[in-house]
């Protein structure tokens, strides 16, 4: 009997030992590490000590990998790499509760030493092309930086690629940092003066062909005998300076091509340039109305001189992304041009065809009280386009020389570009015992990014390089520009005010002339 109580009671014991083992290992919490951080930049040659605190550490194991491999199993670590690079370094702590774990990225620089920073010297609004040093030589994946500059007049384009692109405005030493596979480099550029400064206008003309409009042959004037090279010579002269002349593109697709004598800088959240035109506001509109009057926008290419020949001929053009050249839908003046009847699609491949006209004479008897009556040709210039569409340019009582332009010998000419919507209504009736009842269309001005589209003392009329876009719609990040292509947007009749033609004036660097206008996010 005292045999199976005495095993009775130890039976009892063993299940109490039981349960206090089994609930102590319950309560055993997993480790939790702290004291170090996810990441580390160190030079190369240098020992970087991790002594990591881990709470709950009771019966624990310690693991530390290297880029995968196991490298240590005590608590702390000593990290070295006489190599530059990243490295990933884990630390795994294990015990009875579970395991923790933390990762670590390890930056190990170069040690650049000053003879081996790289210097770079240049002139100013001078496009020069920097090249990654040749410790990076190996390393595809780059990242420039500029970390301290004496203006903030300068652009640094295409800072991800090997060789990018910089312009600086002002004179003085910029700094740069390139990295590349955790190593960090040093590149000095040293701006100086140009030994004769550039011109904030335009410099020269390159080419100038119009389409038919009622100011061709007179803006500038063609004289008989001019070649189409005479006439790009006449638009330089009247362009070229600060005391430009105005010029006409006339109607849709008239273009101009231009340059500066040295690069425009796109600087970062600045409108970098303006092209002046003739146009003005109106008080004719509508009650409540955008701002409209005369506003005949010119499209605007742009492009650096990439090859440096000093040519628009091999080198990319990019578009100014203007406020409308995807969609018009966001305009102020939208919704009355769609009640109007307008067309407002914009049309990205546009193509239209003029026709030499039949006779300069009017064939249509003119009547005092017609509403048509400043009409001297009402079939003049016959069009055709892509959209299967076609019709004439009138040709008006006030302008009687041809519209076509004379030095051109072919009997047609075909324009290519971005269509805009129709901006002008005729707003005559809107304003009672002033203009009740006569025509009288007002341009409405698109919000921005175009030319002869705000007065040019307006910050509207200024544009930014940053609002360029490539081919396929990309954002082009521009260094700057050397070359300017401008051509009329819209196709339009007004009335007595004749065709939608763009004019332009005086070109402008703001940068040159001391002008700072901040820029406009769509």
């Amino acid at each position: 009997m005292k045999q199976m109580r005495y095993f009775f009671i130890l039976m009892l014991f063993q299940l109490f030992l039981a349960g206090c083992s089994d609930e102590e290992e319950m309560i055993i919490p997993a480790p939790e590490i702290s004291g170090i951080v996810e990441e580390y930049t160190i030079p190369e040659g240098y020992q970087l000590v991790l002594s990591p605190i881990v709470a709950n550490n009771e019966q624990t194991s310690y693991r530390w990998l290297l880029d995968g491999n196991e490298v240590g199993n005590t608590l702390s670590y000593t990290f070295s790499s006489v190599l530059p690079g990243r490295f990933n370094l884990v630390l795994e702590v294990t015990n009875e509760g579970g395991k923790a774990q933390k990762e670590v990225t390890i930056t190990v620089t170069a040690k650049v030493s000053d003879p081996e920073v790289t210097y770079v010297e240049t002139k100013t609004y001078t496009l020069v092309e920097l090249a990654s040093p040749g410790y990076l030589s190996e390393i595809n994946e780059v990242q420039w930086e500029v970390i301290s500059s004496p203006s903030e007049l300068y652009r640094l384009s295409y800072a991800e690629t090997k060789t990018p692109l910089f312009v600086a405005a002002k004179e003085g030493v910029y700094t740069l940092n390139v990295t590349g596979g955790g190593i960090i480099g040093e590149v000095v550029v040293t701006v100086g003066k140009r030994e004769q400064q550039p011109s904030p206008y335009i410099a020269k003309v390159f080419d100038y062909l119009p389409a038919p409009g009622q100011f061709v042959n007179k803006l500038p004037e063609y004289e008989e005998g001019d070649t189409h090279e005479v006439m790009v010579r006449k638009a330089g002269e009247w362009l070229v300076g600060e005391d430009a002349w105005m010029i006409t593109l006339g109607g849709w697709g008239g273009y101009v091509v231009f340059g500066f004598d040295h690069t425009i800088v796109n600087v970062p959240g600045k409108r970098d340039f303006k092209i002046n035109g003739n146009a003005f506001g109106s008080a004719l509109g509508r009650p409540g109305a955008p701002f409209g009057g005369s506003c005949e926008p010119g499209i605007i290419m742009v492009a650096y001189d990439k090859n440096k020949n000093g040519k628009p001929d091999e080198d990319e053009w990019y578009e100014i992304k203007g406020s409308a050249n995807i969609t018009a839908a966001n305009e102020p003046w939208y919704p009355i041009a769609v009640d109007n009847g307008n067309d407002v699609k914009v049309i990205r491949d546009y193509e239209m065809t003029y026709h030499r006209p039949t006779s300069e004479e009017p064939i249509e008897e003119v009547q005092p009280d017609n509403p048509n009556a400043f009409i001297s040709i009402k079939n003049y210039i016959h069009w055709e386009d892509n959209q299967n569409g076609s019709g004439y340019k009138v040709k008006n009582i006030y302008h009687n020389q041809t519209y076509y332009p004379a030095w051109v010998d072919e009997e047609q000419l075909t324009y290519r570009g971005i269509r805009l919507p129709e901006n002008g209504i005729n707003e005559g009736e809107y304003v009672p015992g002033v203009n009740e009842g006569n025509v009288y269309f007002v341009l409405y001005g698109f919000r921005y990014g175009y030319v002869d589209n705000h007065p040019n003392i307006q910050e509207e009329s200024a544009i930014d390089i940053d609002w360029a876009i490539d081919k396929e719609g990309n954002k082009a990040d521009l260094p700057g520009i050397d070359f300017v292509k401008i051509y009329n947007g819209v196709n339009q009749e007004n009335g007595w005010l004749g065709e939608t033609s763009t004019e332009v004036e005086r070109g402008e660097d703001l940068h040159l002339l001391g002008k700072s206008i901040d820029t406009l996010t769509d």
